[in-house]
């Protein structure tokens, strides 16, 4: 009875801080004659965002909020997949019994996990695009595929650009194929381990659900007309800008590599040490039954290491996700950049700040949600 009743006075104590707050912004607010609505989304952003020259200044600011997070999440999920393929290959080679991929891996390690992330987005936006190999590049070099005029990469000064896909019809009910289809391939992929369990031949399900996978989604796209199309970057009459295909900023770039990098320090020890915490007899036994260093890792050492390194990479991701608001320092249009700018042109800051904390909250969680989903996948399960 006491838990309860101190359970409810600390609810009551936080509700009552939080009600305190909230009266004394709002008659800050009144004081100072700040709106404490939120019409201003519908009114127009008052600037453009660079490296977005489709943007009209007119459009409302919720438009440019969108775009902002649009370009977050691009940094975040860029970043991410950096930092995991690039922590995981180096908290392995930190075990590795070769002298120049062990020392060369705890270089690595001990170089970018002791140097802030923003020191870190500078230095490869600097070293890379003001004062190392690009500037070097005087016109834009064109990569053309053999026997055509066609580019797959423009590399100049400041942007990269690389082939895209553009949408033609029927590409909504494409994509519901392939939602569809991946419900299928999760089903073979349960039909398939359950095949494993009760007779215990080789499941093959990787194999199995993406191949039905991409069986799938090739007939949708043959049957339905091509629903995409290829669009090659070129350059445009001035020289100065990319049309057609995707080009990357050198903001963008040096971005997501700063915190991919920074990132991927932290993961490979999170790795190494996860992988020390698997039992060595497990080690031991794959060895004795003649399995080579890739498969060791793959099917008895990394399954294992998994349930331990999850948390602890989710919370990396977390922050790597936080750290994509540092891109104002290399001119990147993401959110906390562009919800500045929004408010030092007039608009109301604690509206804008509570939609940018909503926001990263809500990628979040989103992010959180993926992977405790994929750590309850790697729980023992008891028979």
């Amino acid at each position: 009875m006491a838990q309860v009743v101190l359970q409810v006075v600390g609810v009551g104590l936080v509700a009552l801080v939080g009600w305190w707050l909230l009266d004394n912004l709002g008659g800050s607010l009144g004081r100072q004659g700040i709106p404490r609505d939120f019409d201003f989304l519908t009114g127009p952003t008052g600037f453009d965002i660079p490296e977005n020259p489709g943007f009209d200044p007119r459009l409302p600011v919720w438009r440019m909020l969108l775009i902002a997070f649009q370009n977050t999440v691009l940094a975040t999920v860029v970043g991410i997949i950096i930092a995991t393929v690039l922590g995981l290959i180096i908290g392995i080679s930190r075990l590795s019994s070769n002298w120049l991929a062990n020392k060369g891996s705890l270089l690595y390690v001990e170089t970018f996990r002791n140097i802030p992330v923003l020191v870190v987005i500078i230095f490869v936006s600097i070293a890379v695009f003001q004062s190392g190999p690009l500037p070097i590049i005087s016109e834009a070099w064109e990569f053309k595929l053999p026997g055509s005029d066609t580019n797959w990469l423009i590399v100049s000064k400041t942007r990269i650009a690389i082939p895209s896909l553009i949408s033609e019809s029927n590409y909504i009910v494409f994509w519901v194929i392939v939602a569809v289809s991946a419900i299928v391939a999760a089903v073979v992929w349960v039909w398939r381990t359950n095949i494993a369990n009760q007779t215990g031949k080789a499941h093959h399900r990787v194999t199995w659900s993406a191949g039905v996978f991409i069986a799938l989604a090739v007939i949708a796209f043959v049957a339905l007309g091509r629903p995409y199309s290829w669009s090659w970057p070129a350059k445009a009459d001035n020289n100065f800008s990319y049309v057609d295909g995707f080009s990357t900023s050198a903001a963008y770039l040096s971005l997501t590599a700063g915190v991919g990098l920074y990132t991927a320090s932290h993961i490979a020890e999170v790795v190494r040490g996860s992988i020390l915490s698997v039992s060595k007899g497990q080690t031991e036994a794959s060895e004795s039954i003649a399995l080579n260093s890739f498969q060791k890792y793959r099917f008895v050492i990394l399954p294992q290491a998994l349930r331990v390194a999850v948390p602890s990479i989710t919370n990396n991701y977390l922050n790597l996700t936080k750290n994509t608001s540092l891109g104002a320092a290399v001119g990147y249009a993401e959110l906390a950049t562009l919800t500045r700018s929004s408010y030092a042109g007039g608009n109301p800051a604690p509206q804008s700040i509570l939609i940018m904390m909503c926001a990263y909250l809500v990628l979040s969680l989103i992010i959180s949600l993926l992977a405790n989903g994929f750590n309850r996948t790697l729980k023992l399960k008891e028979r």
